[in-house]
């Protein structure tokens, strides 16, 4: 399993959102490099954001969610057309799981396990 997952439910809808692009990127200075990508699946999963055999590194990551296409997907108005959630690994070695929590007009986010 990566060592950066990801999860989102559809508050709005009480089930998981299927069909989202996540894209993960790690910070290097003042430059992202793009780490991995994805799209969630049925159970609103991206299991696979960094490819086996990278390591990860302590620093700073961000996880960008593709909220605007998934809303009008589904004929939906949403006011985020993106959400982007910074976060820091200090331990490479943990496991780091980021759920994002959605709604069309709203989000939270926490450190999962």
């Amino acid at each position: 399993m990566s060592p950066i997952t990801t999860h989102i439910l559809d508050t709005s809808l009480g089930k998981p959102a299927a069909g989202v692009e996540v894209v993960l990127e790690a910070g290097n200075g003042d430059a992202w490099n793009r780490m991995g990508q994805g799209v969630t699946n049925a159970d609103g999963r991206v299991g696979d954001l960094i490819a086996d055999g990278i390591a990860l590194a302590a620093g700073e990551y961000r996880i960008h969610f593709a909220t605007s296409a998934y809303f009008r997907s589904q004929g939906r108005e949403s006011f985020y057309p993106g959400v982007t959630v910074h976060f820091e690994v200090r331990d490479p070695s943990e496991h780091y799981h980021v759920p994002l929590l959605l709604n069309p007009f709203g989000y939270s986010t926490y450190r999962g396990s």
